[in-house]
């Protein structure tokens, strides 16, 4: 952590100013941004599993809508994350 201290005669704004500058010049602010949004790489079974479950779906919804069967109307879930 960025430790500043108060000089003589300077003011609570130049302080900040000084604190914020030392903390973007460490450069940990970049850091524990990066590390809070890391994702862990997937392994190559579960996108090969993933890309099964998906074709598997759209197999299933392009069978119901050739039948007649699938609602057009109601929205398809999505998920974010």
């Amino acid at each position: 952590m960025a430790e500043v201290k108060r000089r003589d005669g300077e003011s609570f704004e130049s302080l900040i100013r000084r604190f914020s500058r030392r903390t973007l010049q460490s450069g940990k602010l970049l850091q524990a941004k990066k590390i809070r949004f890391h994702r862990k790489p997937t392994s190559s079974l579960a996108k090969k599993e993933s890309a099964l479950r998906r074709n598997k779906m759209r197999g299933q919804r392009e069978y119901l809508k050739r039948i007649g069967r699938l609602d057009e109307t109601t929205e398809r879930r999505r998920r974010y994350w």
